[in-house]
């Protein structure tokens, strides 16, 4: 597309005056029923880009907000264009103003914006602001659904909100846009695993800006499939609740620079981005999603360090004992059993299952005796009544360690000046000291996105008596709107015997049953 409308505008730059005249009239009549026209390239590749479910952005400035306007104004009937926060919805307001000249047909109580002119249509504009706000919008149907800033929104929301894009229009072209600049906290580095092809460097099949890749729900998990046609899995038909074949749908990822949106790089806006922090300038003038999440006041492990950890993994740390193995246990729902096996200072790749897959404790225990090797000391995550009945199992054969996260903290940080509110604090902080190259720094972590993201999800602060606490896991769940199991499976996992902290000393010179919480049967 790009290159066509470079052809045709060179090709307008040397022709007659009066062609030009004559070309700029067809322009005119033929745009008269248009609010609102794209800007050449990425912008007009967006608007008529054919993905069901389309990323657009990168870089800030690129004219992601009018894209989702434009398209509400020009090409759909009934749009919901939504930002997170609700006094956010104020600049959507006005930008439409802008557009349209007059607040013409607009109810500001309802937020939304009914048009009878060129085309009739309703525009509907909102906020998300906690996770149960989400339910705002389920029930009325909208063929277009636009996100502004995907990156400030939560997974649950996004994957909710658009089960309602559909139409009963004949004709009706169905679509969702999301717009965004990279992520720069956890919250949303979950567009990086959405958009993996496009945006992964490391993905074993990458897709180019634009290009169609199909996706649907197996097992419920979000799966990549071959193509547009029904999915089969092992030679049968996948089919929905009604005995349907199950058609996946398309997604793409289309790039954007402060560039391709003339008015806004003439303002000076590329020197306002030159003076954000490092990192998060990074992300937002490169539009690299992959380095731009930025470290939060009082974060437990630093983002760099956790980086380093995974630079230092290669293969060949599997060749050593099997010293650890950490389970986070989930019975049901949406969370996930995890299985982080430690040797020595290197981490496997982590095992996952689905709760579903995993509702009880005799089917996490034969998981766990199919990981385990060499002895290696078993940590379970007894939290929240879940790991009672694995510990059962797992006794008869095994001596397997408890992991209460609300037991009493033992020991002292490094400079044995700070103590621990609970356990779940001290284990995370000796994870951090690990990580910290200050200490030597020495862990091997293996590649994963998600893992990165839980291990800088968690936040602490100093609580009198001059203890240290860690974010609690309930109130990190709605921050980050998912369970940081991948993290919890590593930090039990380094917090084995040889990892334990004491008063003053390390509690490998304590008899092991010393160290080990009975709490939580």
């Amino acid at each position: 597309m790009t290159g066509l409308l470079d052809e045709l505008l060179a090709r307008i730059a040397r022709a007659d005056p009066e062609e030009v005249k004559l070309v700029r009239r067809q322009v005119m009549q033929r745009t008269a029923d248009m609010a609102w026209i794209p800007n050449p390239g990425p912008q007009t590749e967006a608007y008529y880009c054919e993905a069901d479910e389309l990323l657009y952005g990168g870089e800030a400035g690129g004219g992601k907000t009018d894209l989702l306007l434009g398209l509400a104004l020009t090409a759909h009937r009934r749009s919901l264009v939504l930002r997170r926060l609700d006094k956010e919805v104020d600049g959507l307001e006005q930008r439409l103003e802008e557009i349209l000249g007059s607040r013409d047909g607009y109810n500001s109580q309802k937020r939304i914006w009914r048009r009878r002119d060129p085309k009739p249509g309703l525009i509907m504009l909102g906020g998300c602001q906690h996770l149960n706000d989400r339910a705002k919008y389920q029930g009325t149907p909208k063929d277009f659904i636009g996100f502004d800033e995907l990156a400030n929104f939560l997974e649950a929301q996004y994957t909710f909100i658009i089960a309602w894009a559909r139409s009963t229009l004949k004709g009706q072209r169905v679509r969702v846009v999301a717009a965004s600049n990279p992520p720069v906290t956890p919250e949303g580095m979950w567009i990086n695993r959405r958009w993996a092809p496009w945006l992964m460097p490391d993905h074993p099949n990458p897709a180019l800006p634009g290009e169609l890749r199909w996706f649907t729900t197996i097992n419920g998990e979000d799966c990549e499939v071959d193509g547009p046609g029904p999915v089969e899995i092992d030679g049968h038909l996948l089919l929905d609740s009604k005995g349907k074949p199950v058609r996946p749908k398309s997604r793409s990822f289309i790039p954007a620079e402060l560039a391709d949106n003339p008015d806004l790089e003439e303002s000076g806006y590329a020197s306002i981005l030159a003076a954000l922090p490092s990192g998060m300038r990074e992300a937002m003038m490169e539009g690299d999603f992959t380095i731009g999440q930025r470290d939060e006041p009082f974060q437990v492990i630093p983002q760099g360090w956790v980086e380093a950890a995974m630079d230092r993994w290669h293969e060949a740390g599997s060749s050593s004992a099997m010293t650890a193995l950490g389970v986070d246990i989930a019975q049901g729902g949406s969370d996930m059993t995890v299985l982080a096996a430690r040797h020595g200072g290197w981490f496997a790749r982590l095992k996952t299952y689905k709760g579903v897959d995993t509702h009880d404790g005799p089917s996490v225990a034969g998981l766990i005796f199919m990981q385990l090797r060499d002895g290696a000391e078993v940590v379970l995550d007894m939290g929240g009544g879940y790991g009672g009945s694995t510990y059962d199992h797992l006794r008869q054969s095994l001596s397997p360690t408890q992991f209460n996260r609300a037991a009493a903290g033992p020991g002292r940080d490094k400079s044995g000046t700070l103590g621990f509110l609970n356990l779940r604090a001290a284990a995370w902080w000796a994870l951090r000291e690990a990580l910290d190259p200050d200490y030597g720094g020495q862990i091997a972590l293996p590649r994963d996105a998600e893992l990165k993201s839980d291990l800088c999800a968690p936040t602490y602060k100093v609580v009198p008596g001059a203890k240290i606490q860690i974010e609690d896991k309930q109130d990190l769940k709605k921050r980050i709107g998912r369970s940081p199991d991948r993290g919890d499976a590593v930090v039990m996992a380094h917090w084995a015997s040889g990892n334990r902290r004491s008063v003053g000393h390390r509690s490998r010179d304590l008899p092991h049953k010393a160290v080990t919480s009975r709490r939580g049967r």
